[in-house]
């Protein structure tokens, strides 16, 4: 990561995060398309509506294990040993206390926050108990993301791609076990995701109970040292409490999206699944843009940013542009995976693809420019600049723009309405981060001169 060219070394290392990612998706994608087509549009609506809300709730934890990421690939640029052991430990150490305390709120709380959100009365009851099952879950989820935080960091993106190709197996098969054979519906693919969960956070421990070298996790030396805990918590804490707010935002535009329907809810839901194998592409470049960074900011070979940032940048634009073109070109098609026969859902979904979809570059190249950030350990400016370019931005909108079109425009048009507040927090948001990134540099070589 510290030598030779970048552009290759960046995709070789960013590939295997992308399928991870993918099958990562696939998870929820198989739950979507699964009641889809054996239950029906309701249920389908009450699994979407669910994404939001288990986005805020876990988006904090995994803010802190990119955080995690961060400061072990740049102990391990830097070459300090003597600090590795107590990192490690510390970090899997989080991914259980994690798992606990989001299990117990989201159990206790599911239904409350779903009414909140004005869940729709006739998807209710379903989404409650797929949020309940889901969150049982969670503990496996969380060890598993932190134990992939440690190898993620070491370099090797390899062992979470194979574990996540078996458990997504499973997932998939349980699903249709579970739903189209038992006749289950939601809780049929809650208990499959639960079940694909368990098996990856199995894996991971197994492997980092036996991995050679200093990143190998002894069970019985789990604890958390204060030392790293706060490192990690300054870098990790800022990211957690960035897509918090961010998936905050998300919630209230998911509560006006169920103010539009049913209807509104499950296209919206259906298109959403399909925009997240995008970002999924677009994000996972992002993770080797802040791991390389790290690295080299560790090592102090700043002349290496700029190339990595820039290698990131056009691949992101790339994948953004070529799957946002083609998702929309061959949106009806795509939507029917999910809504076989619901025209009036598959309206609302292709106005997400042409409003949302379409621009969903801009996400990327934000997100780029916070995760370039992080990785040199500037991580409460991308904080502050998402939280008010991004998260207040789209609040405004909701309140103001929105609330007009609802009122005086028909539900679709309403929808666009609400969503064009993406392309515009996106483009703005990326400008603000790309000139902070610039100032940062210019700082850094004067540092070396």
């Amino acid at each position: 990561m510290i030598n030779g060219g970048v552009l290759i070394p960046l995709i070789c290392y960013s590939l295997p995060i992308v399928l991870t990612q993918v099958l990562q998706l696939l998870f929820n994608a198989a739950d979507i398309v699964v009641v889809g087509q054996f239950v029906g549009n309701t249920a389908v609506a009450a699994v979407g509506s669910c994404a939001a809300l288990i986005n805020l709730m876990i988006n904090l934890f995994i803010g802190i294990s990119l955080g995690a990421t961060v400061v072990l690939a740049s102990v391990l640029g830097a070459k300090q040993k003597d600090r590795i052991h107590d990192l490690t430990h510390t970090i899997f150490s989080l991914g259980i206390i994690f798992g606990i305390i989001t299990c117990l709120v989201g159990c206790i709380f599911a239904r409350t926050f779903l009414e909140w959100m004005g869940t729709t009365s006739d998807s209710i009851d379903q989404a409650t108990l797929y949020l309940r099952i889901y969150f049982i879950g969670s503990p496996a989820f969380m060890i598993y993301t932190f134990g992939r935080a440690i190898v993620v960091a070491n370099g090797d993106t390899r062992r979470p791609l194979i574990y996540l190709t078996l458990s997504g197996i499973l997932n998939v098969l349980l699903n249709l076990l579970l739903v189209a054979v038992f006749g289950l519906g939601v809780a049929g693919v809650a208990i499959a995701t639960v079940a694909s969960q368990v098996l990856s956070a199995v894996l991971m421990s197994l492997a980092l109970f036996h991995l050679d070298g200093e990143c190998r996790i002894f069970p019985f030396e789990l604890k958390i040292h204060k030392k790293p805990l706060k490192k990690i918590l300054k870098l990790g804490l800022p990211v957690g409490l960035q897509n918090t707010l961010f998936s905050f935002s998300n919630v209230i535009i998911q509560s006006s999206v169920n103010s539009l329907g049913t209807s509104c809810m499950a296209g919206n839901s259906a298109c959403m699944n399909i925009d997240s194998f995008i970002y999924a592409g677009m994000n996972s470049f992002t993770q080797g843009c802040m791991t390389f960074a790290g690295q080299n900011y560790g090592a102090k070979r700043y002349d290496r940013l700029n190339a990595i940032y820039r290698s990131a940048l056009l691949s992101i634009a790339f994948i953004g542009l070529s799957l946002g073109a083609l998702s929309y070109l061959f949106g009806e098609p795509l939507l029917r995976l999910y809504l076989p026969d619901s025209p009036a859902d598959i309206e609302f979904g292709l106005a997400r693809m042409l409003v949302v979809v379409v621009p969903d570059f801009l996400c990327g190249l934000m997100d780029c420019g916070s995760g370039m950030l992080r990785g040199i350990k500037r991580s409460v400016f991308p904080m502050v600049a998402t939280v008010v370019g991004s998260c207040g931005l789209r609040l405004l909108w909701v309140y103001t723009v929105f609330d007009h079109f609802k009122a005086n425009y028909a539900p679709v048009s309403a929808f666009k309405i609400l969503l064009v507040s993406y392309p515009i927090s996106w483009a703005l948001t990326f400008v603000v981060l790309f000139g902070y990134y610039c100032h940062v540099r210019r700082k850094l070589k004067t540092e070396t001169t």
